[in-house]
């Protein structure tokens, strides 16, 4: 190959970039990228959900920074945090079927609607979405069982 084409440098660096990431759910380029990545997993038998408890990973700052505080402030008074539950299923105990994923996006913001059989049970899930510099985030969970935002008293 050559590589002194400008195009093919280019290229060549882009493909270096796009390998660089080791975390595949932070690195989706798009809204769409980022739910599927998330959710699809679920459908695996035996799969113990994501560990939502890296909370950078999936959630904009101040969303991670509450449930964080949350964390710490039951572990000191040797408590069950307020998120008793994985939050992208709306359980503690799961096994998803026919998920389906619906995206909406515009630059910076995404709206999708998540529905799975859990159980057998009809559930659905929307997640508000932002772009941030770390990738795609969460910004809002709304489920049968409520609203993070509500949860941790977020406008």
């Amino acid at each position: 190959m050559n590589f002194e084409k400008p195009g093919r440098r280019v290229m060549l660096g882009g493909l270096v970039a796009a390998l660089a990431g080791t975390d595949v759910l932070a690195q989706a380029a798009t809204a769409q990228a980022f739910v599927e990545s998330l959710y699809r997993p679920y459908l695996a038998k035996g799969f113990q959900g994501q560990p939502y408890g890296d909370t950078a990973r999936f959630f904009v700052p101040a969303l991670a920074q509450a449930i964080d505080r949350d964390n710490r402030e039951a572990r000191r008074r040797n408590e069950v945090p307020s998120l008793n539950g994985d939050p992208f299923v709306d359980a503690q105990d799961w096994e998803i079927s026919t998920l389906s994923i619906d995206v909406t996006a515009n630059d910076d913001a995404a709206t999708a609607r998540v529905s799975f059989q859990n159980f057998g049970e009809a559930k659905r899930v929307v997640l508000e979405l932002a772009r941030t510099p770390a990738g795609w985030r969460i910004a809002e969970i709304r489920a049968p069982s409520g609203s993070l935002k509500a949860l941790y008293k977020l406008a």
